[in-house]
């Protein structure tokens, strides 16, 4: 097992001025009224035009984000390589709808491929499917893309020539690129186009990875029969194991369209199906490649444990472990220093372009019972201990 406790590791990399900073973030988004205040009254700043860039771009933009731009975060990059934590750019640029925009998107997203490409320490790309395309395109699409006017198929075959080529991108530079699961009345097209994907480029090995919200109680069963349908037909899959983002947003729709909630009754129940993908996948890791998206300490080293049961390499590269950049360091920096491939998700783009993304971190910290509350406690050790030296 690993000890995620050793706070001079974790925070190796952070200056005391950073911790400092750290500390009085996660201060605020413990609270909520803080959090919707934050949110209430940014929304008002952009609206009247008001100059708050600076003021973000030195607290919350610099703790989760890595820069404006690819070339802005690899300097962050570059200082997690130093303690053999590797990079996941992620373009977070949200709420787009027109076309050109899409295309702007999909280049952004090529360009990241092409820099881990040249960049070892970048060993994935991501995108989120609704940021090339209207939300709408995937909702019409979810149940069938049969009996759909000659508009909606016109922006899913859009969609559809958007995916491969990104893809296909991937394939050519042999870079694994990650899928983002999103939420469920759209995931059956994401999931379906993932699949259509894997099929044509995971022959070899897995290049495109589906991801997989295991706050969903259908997602365990998913997982089986994915597998065995890439034994059936012969390629390799990719899967990123999440516990989910969606969940307040998921039951009130449930409620509000009368039909049965895709989440899991609690936490337990989540964190059950989570450990239980973890072992399946390692059970079928001839086929499957791994990333398990966690800040859970236990699911962390039931994973480490599943490896070494199974005779495989801390540092074989179908397995790795992932983190957001400024989150649940005392994971990512202590698994790193005991051999695990690791990578921090760097999110990147204009700041006030990632302001949806900033506000989404901010509030799910305030939801998950003790994420933040571990964060703050492990601040205080660190710099208690440093104040000892």
């Amino acid at each position: 097992m690993v000890s995620f406790d050793d706070t001079e590791i974790a925070f190796k990399g952070k200056s005391t001025r950073d911790l400092k900073r750290a500390y009085w973030l996660f201060k605020m988004v413990s609270s909520r009224v803080m959090v919707k205040f934050g949110k209430w009254s940014t929304n008002i700043a952009i609206k009247l035009q008001l100059p708050i860039d600076s003021i973000i771009k030195k607290t919350i933009f610099k703790q989760f984000c890595g820069g404006v731009s690819i070339e802005d975060s690899l300097a962050t990059s570059k200082s997690l390589a130093e303690y053999n934590v590797k990079t996941i750019l992620d373009y977070s640029v949200e709420g787009k709808t027109k076309e050109e925009d899409f295309d702007t998107t999909v280049a952004e997203i090529i360009q990241t491929i092409v820099e881990a490409k040249k960049t070892p320490r970048i060993p994935f790309a991501v995108f989120k499917v609704t940021g090339i395309c209207l939300f709408s395109t995937l909702e019409n699409a979810n149940n069938g893309i049969e009996n759909h006017s000659v508009e909606e198929l016109v922006h899913y075959n859009s969609l559809v020539k958007r995916i491969d080529e990104i893809c296909s991108k991937a394939h050519e530079f042999n870079v694994p690129i990650f899928i983002d699961a999103e939420e469920s009345w759209i995931q059956n097209t994401i999931d379906d186009l993932v699949v259509k994907m894997s099929k044509k480029y995971n022959q070899e090995k897995a290049i495109v990875f589906n991801t997989l919200q295991m706050y969903r109680h259908d997602r365990l069963d998913y997982l089986k029969e994915e597998i065995a349908l890439a034994r059936k037909n012969n390629y390799k899959i990719g899967m990123k194991l999440v516990r989910g983002a969606y969940m307040e947003k998921e039951r009130e729709r449930a409620v509000e369209k009368g039909y049965p909630s895709p989440i899991q009754p609690d936490k337990d129940a989540t964190d059950k199906d989570f450990n239980e993908a973890l072992k399946t996948v390692v059970e079928n890791i001839d086929i499957v490649s791994l990333c398990a998206g966690s800040h859970n300490e236990e699911s962390a080293n039931i994973l480490t444990e599943l490896l070494k049961t199974h005779g495989i390499p801390s540092d074989d590269s179908r397995v790795y472990f992932a983190q957001l950049l400024g989150m649940s360091d005392h994971i990512s920096y202590n698994l790193a220093h005991a051999n695990y491939n690791v990578a921090k998700y760097v999110p990147y783009g204009p700041v006030k372009e990632v302001l949806p993304y900033l506000i989404r971190r901010a509030e799910e910290n305030t939801s998950v019972a003790g994420q933040t509350t571990r964060e703050l406690s492990l601040i205080i050790k660190e710099r208690n201990r440093r104040k000892e030296k």
